[in-house]
C-alpha cells in the first residue's frame, strides 16, 4: 500500500480513524536533529478537532514518541509518532459496508479488499491520518530553520469568500487558538469573519461547502528539485493532492496561465544583492520553479478542497443487499467545510516534501 511519502525523508502513515491509534514512522531525520515539543504541540492543536463551529469529535491528541528520540534529539534512527484515538465511536458506522455512503472510498475499498477493510469512519482513508503528517512534518521545522527556507499555509477561501494573499499578511508567529483567525486558521483579520459566518450558515443548513488553503514557500536557493518526476512542483503536488479531500493544486499564476499571452506570463531575470532572481519575485509574483527546480523565487500553491461528503440530511445511494436506491443520512462529528484543519496538512505536507529534495540536492543533512 502506498502510504510513504519521501525518498531520502520518509513518513510512513499507519492507523484507522475509530481504531487504537493514528500516527507515522518517520525515517531520515539526521542525528542530533532537535525534536522539539513546543512545535509538535502548536501543530497538533492547529488540526484538533473538536473546536466551535466544526467536528465535535474530542481527541486528546497526545503525542508518543516511542523510537528514535534520546534526550531531545533524534538518534539518526526511526522515530515511531502515534496517538490513541480516545473518542471513537464506531456505531456511528453501523449501516456499512451494506450502503456505502456518496463521495466516501467505502465502496471502492470494499470492492479492491474483497470487504476486508475497516469501514469504521473510512478506516485508513480517514483524514484523522493527517495527525501522522502534522506531527512528522513538525519536526523537520528546526532543518528548514536552518536552511534558511520557511513554509506557511493559511485558509485562503471559504465559498466565494476569499483572503487577501498570503505574501501581504503577516506570516510570522502562532495564532491565538481561541480566536476566530486561529480557529480557522486564517491569517487575514478581515475576511475571516465573512468566512466565520459562511461556515455557520453552512452548518445551520445541514450543508457542507467547498474552501482551499494557501502556501507560500520562501528562502529556497536557485536549484532545488530534481527533474522530471521528482521536480519541486511534480513532487509538492503529489503530496498535497493525497490530502483526504484535494481536488486541485495551483502554482504561480495557476489555471489563469492558460489564458494569458507569453509576453504576460514570463519573467525576466534580473541582477540583485544575492544573484540573479526572477522579475517579480519581491512580491510572489514570478514563478517559483521552472523545470523542476527552484528559481529563489517564493513558491505560491492554492490547494483546493471539495465540500465535505458527509451531509447531516438526507441523501440517496445504493443498498447493497437490496440492490435498490435507498435514504441514508449519515449521523457522526464531521467538518462543514476542510480548508480550516487541512491548512496545516498542507503547511507540514510541504515541510517534508521540500525537506526531502533539500536532503536529495545536497542542502540540508550534510553536516
Amino acid at each position: 500500500m502506498g502510504m510513504t511519502l519521501g525518498e531520502n525523508l520518509r513518513v510512513t502513515l499507519f492507523g484507522e480513524s475509530h481504531g487504537f491509534c493514528v500516527g507515522a514512522l518517520v525515517e531520515g531525520i539526521p542525528a542530533g536533529t532537535p525534536i522539539d515539543e513546543n512545535e509538535l504541540n502548536e501543530a497538533i492543536i492547529r488540526r484538533r478537532p473538536g473546536r466551535k463551529g466544526m467536528s465535535k469529535r474530542s481527541e486528546v491528541d497526545e503525542c508518543e514518541i516511542l523510537s528514535g528520540v534520546y534526550q531531545g534529539k533524534a538518534t539518526g534512527w526511526p522515530i515511531l509518532m502515534l496517538t490513541r484515538n480516545s473518542d471513537a465511536r464506531p456505531s456511528d458506522y453501523s449501516f456499512l459496508p451494506d450502503q456505502p455512503r456518496p463521495g466516501h472510498a467505502d465502496m471502492v475499498e470494499a470492492v479492491r479488499s474483497g470487504g476486508s477493510n475497516d469501514p469504521r469512519g473510512g478506516g485508513s482513508q480517514s483524514a484523522r491520518l493527517t495527525y501522522g503528517l502534522v506531527a512528522s512534518g513538525s519536526q523537520v521545522k528546526a532543518l528548514l530553520d536552518q536552511a534558511g527556507w520557511s513554509c506557511r499555509a493559511h485558509l485562503h477561501s471559504v465559498g466565494e469568500v476569499t483572503a487577501k494573499p498570503l505574501f501581504e499578511l503577516e506570516r510570522n508567529g502562532a495564532l491565538d487558538p481561541s480566536s476566530e483567525m486561529g480557529r480557522l486558521n486564517c491569517l487575514d483579520p478581515e475576511s475571516v469573519i465573512e468566512m466565520s459566518n459562511l461556515i455557520e450558515s453552512v452548518r445551520k443548513n445541514r450543508d457542507t461547502i467547498g474552501s482551499s488553503v494557501e502556501l507560500l514557500i520562501e528562502g529556497l536557493p536557485i536549484g532545488v528539485g530534481e527533474p522530471w518526476f521528482d521536480g519541486i512542483e511534480p513532487a509538492l503536488a503529489r503530496g498535497l493532492m493525497a490530502i483526504p479531500g484535494a481536488r486541485a493544486v495551483e502554482f504561480s499564476s495557476g489555471v489563469r496561465a492558460s489564458i494569458m499571452r507569453g509576453t504576460e506570463h514570463n519573467d525576466a531575470w534580473l541582477p540583485s544583492d544575492s544573484g540573479p532572481i526572477p522579475e517579480g519575485a519581491d512580491e510572489a509574483q514570478a514563478d517559483g520553479a521552472l523545470g523542476g527546480r527552484s528559481t529563489s523565487a517564493p513558491i505560491s500553491a492554492r490547494v483546493h478542497f471539495k465540500p465535505p461528503s458527509s451531509l447531516p440530511q438526507e441523501q440517496f445511494t445504493l443498498h447493497l443487499p437490496s440492490n435498490e436506491v435507498q435514504s441514508l443520512k449519515v449521523s457522526g462529528r464531521h467538518d462543514p467545510v476542510i480548508g480550516p484543519r487541512a491548512a496545516p496538512v498542507v503547511e507540514s505536507v510541504a515541510m517534508l516534501v521540500v525537506t526531502d529534495l533539500g536532503m536529495l540536492g545536497g542542502y540540508i543533512g550534510t553536516d
